[in-house]
């Protein structure tokens, strides 16, 4: 069940379902935004939505999945709903992702990419620590 957060935005929003179709639609956004194809490594996605005019995009999928970027060793947890906002090279808000920092889970809000450093995108903590890597790391199949 999307959350009420989902159903706020979902009017005038476009809507796919079904796993292939989700992933395609969210890899062609990640493109249009100029953020590396293989940022959002989710399986089994029942449904992904994105309101233009809002900027807002999500995802429920079946489980929660925990990746590992190979290239930089970082573990990353998605939970059953992604959610953020979306604008040119930057996610804000962002809900349902984690990175694990030594022993500690700590929430992801923001991803960015900044016009002075391409080639390195930074992921910022809600506890306001961020660290940035490659984007290399992050492409299809990493």
């Amino acid at each position: 069940m999307a959350s009420q957060s989902i159903e706020s935005y979902r009017k005038g929003a476009e809507v796919v379902h079904g796993d292939d179709l989700c992933k395609k639609k969210s890899i062609q956004l990640l493109e249009e935004l100029d953020l590396p194809k293989g940022l959002l490594p989710l399986e089994d996605i029942e449904e992904f939505g994105y309101n233009s005019t809002s900027g807002f995009i999500w995802f429920v999928q079946k489980k929660k999945k925990d990746h590992t970027f190979k290239k930089i060793k970082q573990v990353v947890s998605y939970g059953t709903e992604v959610t953020a906002f979306v604008e040119k090279g930057k996610l804000k808000k962002i809900t349902g992702v984690k990175t694990k920092e030594m022993f500690m889970w700590l929430t992801v809000v923001e991803v960015y990419i900044e016009e002075a450093s391409k080639g390195k995108i930074t992921f910022k903590t809600g506890t306001g620590l961020s660290d940035s890597f490659h984007v290399s790391a992050f492409e299809l199949g990493e």
